[in-house]
C-alpha cells in the first residue's frame, strides 16, 4: 500500500541543495498527441486522476504520458489519495500536477 504521507516533495517542502537548479527548458510534446493534452490540462492548472484522465481522452495510458512528459523534462508531480474498492479496499491511486511555479515559469518563458 502506498502511504500519501511518503510524498514529501508533494508536501510542499523542497530539499536543499548545494547545486545550482538545472534551467528550466522542457521539450514541448508533439502537437496532438496524448502527452500534448495532458500537459495542456496540467497547465490550466487542473490536477486530476487516471479516471478523470481517461473520461476525457479515451486513454487509459495516463502513467505512460506522464512518464513521457517527465522524460521531455516536465516536472510532473502527484500525490497518493484513497481510492478503495470492495476487491482492494487499501487501494490509492496518484493525482498528477504541474507545480504552480512551474506553471508560471513555462508562460514566463512564452513571452
Amino acid at each position: 500500500m502506498k502511504n500519501p504521507d511518503s510524498h514529501q516533495a508533494s508536501s510542499g517542502f523542497k530539499q536543499t541543495s548545494f547545486l545550482p537548479e538545472p534551467e528550466f527548458n522542457p521539450l514541448w510534446p508533439t502537437p496532438n498527441t496524448l502527452p500534448a493534452k495532458c500537459l495542456s490540462m496540467l497547465l490550466t492548472s487542473r490536477t486530476f486522476t487516471h479516471p478523470e484522465f481517461e473520461e476525457q481522452t479515451g486513454s487509459w495510458r495516463l502513467s505512460a504520458v506522464v512518464f513521457t512528459l517527465k522524460g521531455l523534462g516536465w516536472p510532473v508531480d502527484s500525490w497518493d489519495i484513497p481510492a478503495p474498492t470492495p476487491e482492494a479496499p487499501a487501494r490509492y491511486i496518484s493525482r498528477y500536477f504541474l507545480s504552480p511555479e512551474t506553471i508560471q515559469k513555462t508562460f514566463e518563458g512564452a513571452k
